[in-house]
């Protein structure tokens, strides 16, 4: 990791975000759209950067690093979401079931309110979030091998020679040292 990035504690951050209802609707080609359009326009105002990144049906993981002496990333997930959920209805994609609560709010159902956070607080910390995000595929059994998921960061860090192209397989990840991230 130490050729990658050069450790700044306090401003890089793992995530795990939710769909509503744990709908798999972010690997689609609509979701994936949505989701990369929503991230390149809040950057574009809130910059931040996706150091790693991993796309399932149902949930995302990424960590991000936001700029110096700026932690809210909360405004970040709020904008990215709304985005998200505008194009998504408006090309055709559904709301998940709805409750009063979100009635009263005016809230569609496409994403869980909340998400996951957690401050990377060394490098250690940061190396097993980022095999956490990398591995997760093969944790819910999507793919035997990492490099066998498309949608992670995965196969730019093998680019960058972090991280070798056999890294990670099915037998080897059964363990729940990271199930505080779920």
């Amino acid at each position: 990791m130490s050729k990658y990035r050069r450790w700044r504690a306090g401003s890089i951050y793992f995530f795990t975000v939710v769909t509503h209802e744990r709908r798999p609707i972010l690997t689609t080609d609509l979701g994936r759209e949505c989701l990369r359009t929503a991230f390149k326009d809040v950057r574009q105002k809130f910059p931040f950067e996706t150091i790693a990144i991993v796309l399932l049906p149902d949930h995302l993981h990424a960590i991000w690093e936001l700029p110096h002496r700026e932690n809210d990333y909360s405004k970040r997930w709020r904008r990215i979401k709304g985005h998200f959920t505008r194009n998504w209805i408006a090309e055709g994609g559904q709301n998940g079931s709805s409750t009063r609560s979100r009635q009263l709010r005016q809230e569609q159902s496409v994403w869980q309110r909340r998400f996951f956070e957690h401050m990377c607080r060394d490098e250690a910390d940061l190396k097993r979030c980022l095999d956490y995000v990398h591995v997760n595929p093969v944790k819910h059994k999507l793919a035997p091998r990492v490099r066998d998921w498309p949608w992670s960061s995965f196969h730019r860090y093998v680019r960058l020679g972090e991280y070798d192209p056999n890294w990670g397989s099915s037998d080897a990840w059964y363990g729940d040292e990271f199930s505080r991230f779920e």
